[in-house]
């Protein structure tokens, strides 16, 4: 048994890979493929009689690990410099005011005219509001460098966004005024230690002489993400700040001395640490869409009522989406519009949700069918822009 169990999972790594490297020439997202290969998978069990353990405890925990990754991933290729200022101006306030307009358009519909909960509504409808940067930011790879940038930060800020107003929604008791102020408050306590960690870790990986550091890093990361949950604080925060002062340590370099760290060495170091980064979130991404896909039912993936629900959200969201980008950043449509897709951190808020606070509309079939939609959508953005990129620079 032991032996089937080491086949398969390596089985799953190599079709994995072969998904990643045919996205590239197909642009068909190497997620939806490893959905129905879990689909695929829990079919051929049951034709078979085949008794696979309930492993969907680990959903939770494996989704948890490849948020971490996949934003610490992200953020260890971003750079700030001046010349980006509007990039990044451009990609906050997307992630910021399209996530704030989605939710007060769904909640006000579900509160007045659905008549549900005010906190219930909010709660349900922050998962299909947040961009899944699992999904999007290995999509991005065929992008220009400053479309990726922006695919990144927009992605990675939505999440840390969702997040946030998640828990503080799901959490907060008394009034709004005392919360919210307790909110700022941990914010800039979040922010400020967040600082003082990152710096304390990458003197920690450049200092380290022994042969086993990376891991040793990355365990860091992840205890520190998992007391801040614990106490309530923004966690994801630390993650996005650790891989932004790692990788813009060229800000440092005129200030500090040589004498104190080998900038030289140090970027050295990161690289190695960006390798090791890169192919565990590869790992724990492959596996959590291969469970989720194995616990999809494909009756609710393919029911016409879940499907009605899940083409007016995609359709608003993609309303909202167009109209910012054409009023209020100016900047053409194609490919950024299309790159919203919900995936991992929708999957993840939707299965913490407390069950009295389900909405009769919210299921696994409207998740699922909303995921697969918005990624759909961003693979035809994928194929438009491949086929006008090169007629433009045909034409210059």
């Amino acid at each position: 048994m032991t032996y089937y169990v080491l086949i398969a999972f390596c089985v799953i790594i190599l079709l994995a890979y072969i998904f990643d490297i045919t996205a590239k020439h197909t642009k068909i997202p190497g997620v939806i493929l490893l959905i129905l290969t879990g689909m695929a998978i829990n079919y051929l069990a049951s034709f078979w009689k085949i008794d696979v353990p309930n492993l969907s405890g680990m959903l939770p925990v494996m989704g948890t690990l490849g948020l971490i990754l996949i934003v610490l991933e992200g953020s260890l290729d971003l750079t700030i410099t001046r010349d980006k200022s509007r990039l990044i101006v451009g990609s906050v306030s997307a992630a910021i005011l399209l996530f704030a307009v989605f939710v007060g358009v769904f909640t006000y519909i579900a509160v007045n005219f659905l008549h549900y909960d005010l906190k219930a509504s909010v709660i349900n409808i922050i998962p299909l509001a947040v961009i899944s940067s699992a999904v999007a930011i290995p999509s991005a790879a065929g992008l220009n460098p400053a479309d990726r940038e922006f695919v990144t930060y927009e992605s990675s800020l939505s999440d840390i966004v969702g997040i946030l107003v998640f828990d503080f929604i799901l959490l907060s008791s008394g009034s709004l005024a005392s919360g919210a102020l307790r909110f700022v408050a941990e914010l800039a306590l979040t922010l400020v230690a967040s600082v003082l960690f990152s710096a304390g870790l990458a003197l920690l990986l450049h200092k380290i002489s022994h042969h086993v550091k990376y891991v040793i890093i990355m365990t860091a990361i992840i205890l520190v993400y998992a007391l801040a949950k614990l106490i309530h604080l923004p966690s994801l925060l630390v993650v996005l700040i650790f891989g932004l002062v790692m990788n813009n340590n060229a800000l440092l370099q005129n200030r500090y001395s040589l004498q104190i760290i080998n900038f030289e060495e140090f970027n050295t170091d990161l690289s190695s640490f960006k390798n090791i980064v890169a192919e565990l979130t590869f790992i724990i991404r492959c596996f959590f869409f291969i469970l989720f896909g194995f616990y999809t039912s494909v009756a609710d993936l393919l029911s016409l009522n879940n499907l009605l629900i899940s083409a007016v959200i995609v359709v608003s969201l993609f309303i909202l989406r167009a109209l910012f980008f054409r009023i209020v950043l100016r900047a053409p449509l194609a490919p950024l519009v299309y790159f919203a897709p919900r995936g991992l951190i929708t999957i993840l808020l939707f299965l913490s949700i407390p069950s009295v606070m389900l909405l009769p509309f919210m299921n696994v079939g409207v998740v699922t069918q909303v995921i697969f939609i918005t990624i759909l959508m961003m693979t035809f953005g994928n194929m438009i822009f491949r086929k006008v990129a090169p007629a433009a620079q045909n034409e210059e």
